[in-house]
């Protein structure tokens, strides 16, 4: 399996895109006006409690407030206040809470106009970008994220990843960290921690207390509302959630995020600097390179293609998303219509999991499947679907599927879904708009894998570019067509076509 990040550098934007064994997986965006994002933290002052919501708005510099509820104050919300007024008011210059005085934890059942009030300065970290209408959710117990392990303030708890299985395991790092770790912070040893000495853990914990010095120094200074600490640089965020020893090239059309990434790897994984590259070609863009702009074209549409002449229908609601899998109709000499079922409910499994993760979809995504009887085969769709998204980083729930083929899926939205709009202008009609030109070759193999098993000679009628792209090369696209159904496809370019035109004629010259 090889993992790629290609890393583009435009105006005012950075794209970030992973593959996987040449497939886009993962697309992310760094605009220079993102000011709010997950892990950012901000001093910032409360503009109202609302007892009945038992929750507080708060003024955090964006349009709207922002929301902070009673269970994200965190127990030692108090010991937490205490600190903020001390050092804000250059009264504590000790930021390592060893001699530092702790309140008593607060009720988890009480009242947040109780604890604070309206004017009250607070610090607070963004959990929840903005998103549509709402403002961004924030928490006030504050975690500061590394490579292996996450730094808890005030708390003294050790808690090991649930993905390390071994017990051995879970109990060594415990031990380690609890003999690292500094009296009054909490730390979560994260999964890519297994395996790894207490040399490596420390030099990660330490750069970590770094940060949480370094922000506390600018309380003093710090206006209402500002950010007081920013998440890293993207490229370095991704690396530090998603890098592993599986990863076989990183490459980027950037000078300084080279050196960034260089930079960031020689920290967390020196023996992996050399797959870090530099993209310096001028005539092939670097998404075109890696045929990156052509997936985005043919993944975010309305219509999902798929192998076997299956598809996806994916429609959005505010409330929540739904998708639909289609067998598209084909012919299929399966023994019969379960197996058939299953087959394509497999490969809809597969694209689902990475659907889910390309657009960052979150909140509730409800999935037709096709119906299959047999309970044994719900149970290894269920199960290959668990699978699939075990990669995922988005904490999320999959309940198994319904009699009716449903499956309900719950998946952590802490950011606005990627939404990209592949529809462009009709080359025939500029006053009307139509689905991307580049995904035409798409949809006549997707059409063609629907049709083929049933006619012995099938002639394709297509404008003359289409035709010569279709035949161009070797192997050509028919040449593949071939060898995969066994069968030759007759082309043949019609001049009175429109540019997206295309039908399919069988033996005896009848539309299919």
């Amino acid at each position: 399996m090889n993992k790629e990040l290609i890393i583009r550098s435009s105006e005012g934007a950075v794209d970030f895109a992973l593959l996987k064994d040449g497939k886009l997986i993962e697309l992310h965006k760094e605009q220079e006006t993102s000011n709010f994002l997950v892990g950012d933290i901000f001093i910032a002052k409360i503009r109202k409690p609302v007892a009945g919501l038992n929750a507080a708005f708060v003024n955090v510099g964006y349009e709207k407030d922002a929301f902070l509820h009673y269970h994200d104050l965190g127990p030692s919300f108090n010991s937490y206040m205490k600190f903020i007024k001390l050092v804000s008011a250059g009264k504590l210059k000790d930021f390592s809470l060893k001699n530092f005085q702790f309140e008593k934890e607060i009720d988890k059942n009480g009242s947040i106009a109780d604890l604070i009030s309206a004017n009250q300065s607070v610090l607070v970290q963004v959990v929840k970008e903005p998103i549509s209408t709402k403002g961004p959710r924030i928490s006030a117990e504050l975690s500061f994220a590394g490579r292996y392990v996450v730094l808890v303030p005030f708390s003294d708890r050790v808690s090991v990843s649930q993905k390390i299985e071994s017990k051995e395991e879970k109990d060594r790092l415990k031990k380690l960290v609890q003999s690292i770790k500094q009296k009054g912070f909490g730390v979560i040893v994260r999964t890519v921690a297994e395996g790894k000495s207490i040399a490596e853990l420390e030099k990660d914990l330490q750069s970590l207390m770094n940060r949480w010095t370094a922000m506390c120094k600018k309380l003093p200074t710090a206006h209402h509302p500002s950010k007081v600490l920013g998440e890293l640089n993207k490229a370095s965020s991704i690396l530090r959630d998603v890098f592993n020893d599986t990863f076989t090239s990183i490459l980027t059309d950037d000078q300084e995020l080279y050196q960034e990434t260089k930079d960031y790897l020689a920290e967390i994984a020196p023996e992996k600097q050399k797959i870090v590259k530099l993209y310096q070609s001028k005539d092939v863009p670097l998404f075109e390179k890696y045929h990156i702009e052509r997936q985005i074209k043919t993944s975010f549409g309305r219509t999902v293609s798929m192998s076997k002449g299956a598809y996806l229908i994916i429609e959005h609601t505010e409330a929540l998303h739904v998708i639909d899998v289609n067998s598209g109709n084909r012919s299929n000499k399966a023994s019969n219509q379960e197996d058939t079922a299953l087959e394509v409910n497999m490969i809809a499994a597969a694209e689902i999991a990475r659907q889910l993760r390309l657009r960052d979809m979150g909140g509730i995504i409800v999935v037709d499947f096709i119906d299959m009887q047999n309970p044994d085969n719900r149970k290894v769709l269920y199960d290959f679907l668990k699978l699939e998204m075990d990669d995922d980083k988005a904490k999320h729930k999959i309940l198994p599927p319904s009699k009716f083929g449903l499956v309900q899926i719950t998946r952590q939205r802490v950011r606005p879904e990627v939404n990209i709009e592949t529809r462009e202008e009709n080359p025939n009609n500029l006053s009307s708009d139509v689905e991307a030109p580049i995904s035409i070759i798409d949809n006549i193999t997707s059409d063609l894998e629907k049709i083929i098993k049933d006619h012995k000679k099938i002639k394709l009628n297509v404008h003359p570019f289409v035709a010569a792209y279709l035949k161009k090369g070797f192997p050509s696209l028919r040449s593949k067509w071939l060898f995969e159904h066994k069968k030759w496809v007759k082309i043949i370019p019609r001049d009175a076509y429109t540019y997206l035109e295309y039908h399919f004629f069988d033996e005896e010259g009848k539309k299919i």
